[in-house]
């Protein structure tokens, strides 16, 4: 404000600050001032008319998620966030962001969704780390970043990505009555991800053609690509939603990289970029 009355007594000559007296100019340089402010006032977003943006961190509190390489799932999913979160309320001022979880706290995965739905998001992004079973020949050395949307498994290995994630529904003692009879660990029950709505799959695979295109590009990971399976969270949410695999924490030079300052920041940039094409589509 201070400068706006700068301003107006550069415009205005000493003359004519004689010809009023200090009372009456101060008037008239506040009313110009505040006619100065009126533009932002009125066009300033309010919250209803911000784009809604939820974090999901998987995992967290009792779920550690993968562990290996003196690391924790939980932790990497949600400094990673924390770091996107910041980033996009620096530079993306029309946009909110909610997050599922600030805190190392445990939610079932339909708690999740409940978040995003209550919260009318615009757009769900669960963030996680991959992991391989370790039964798996040279499992150390598998690396890179994939970005999932829901659909049907095109192969095992989608398959088996979907089921270690949904598995978390077991730390619930009446999951089967919760989730429908739904068990992350039988073939069968995820008939139920081929029957859900695709109305948001094609904004979930550009926004997930997008991440993956940054994760590549910004955070120099390897590029496993775009997949789709049938992860829970993004059935139970009733927006364009992705799951993203940062990396895999069985390669212990992947968790040396999440785990430093440098990693979480790339890899909240590239997610941050992501986002910014699809607020600038829905603008």
């Amino acid at each position: 404000m201070f400068n706006y009355f700068l301003l107006i007594l550069s415009a205005i000559n000493a003359t004519s600050i004689k010809k009023m007296n200090i009372k009456r100019f101060l008037s008239v340089a506040l009313l110009v001032a505040l006619l100065s402010l009126l533009p932002q006032l009125l066009f300033a977003k309010t919250e209803k008319d911000k784009i809604t943006v939820v974090l999901d961190p998987g995992h967290g509190g009792k779920d550690f998620g993968a562990c290996e390489n003196g690391a924790k799932e939980k932790d990497i999913n949600l400094a990673v966030a924390k770091k996107l979160r910041s980033l996009i309320e620096c530079e993306l001022s029309d946009v909110k962001v909610v997050m599922t979880r600030n805190e190392d706290t445990y939610l079932t995965l339909q708690q999740r969704a409940d978040v995003a739905n209550s919260n009318k998001g615009d757009l769900f992004m669960s963030i996680h780390v991959n992991s391989i079973d370790k039964k798996t020949k040279g499992r150390e050395y598998t690396h890179g970043s994939s970005v999932y949307v829901l659909g049907l498994h095109r192969d095992q290995d989608n398959m088996k990505v979907a089921m270690r994630e949904n598995a978390v529904i077991e730390l619930e003692s009446d999951y089967k009555e919760k989730y429908s009879g739904f068990d992350p660990s039988k073939d069968e029950s995820y008939i139920i991800f081929e029957m859900a709505q695709k109305r948001n799959l094609g904004e979930s695979i550009r926004i997930a053609s997008d991440a993956q295109n940054e994760l590549v590009t910004t955070a120099g990971r390897s590029n496993r690509g775009v997949r789709q399976a049938g992860f829970w969270v993004l059935w139970a949410t009733s927006m364009p939603a992705v799951l993203v695999e940062l990396d895999f924490i069985c390669n212990k030079e992947a968790v040396n990289f999440m785990l430093s300052d440098k990693g979480v920041d790339k890899l909240a940039h590239s997610l941050l970029n992501s986002i910014k094409k699809f607020v600038e589509r829905r603008r």
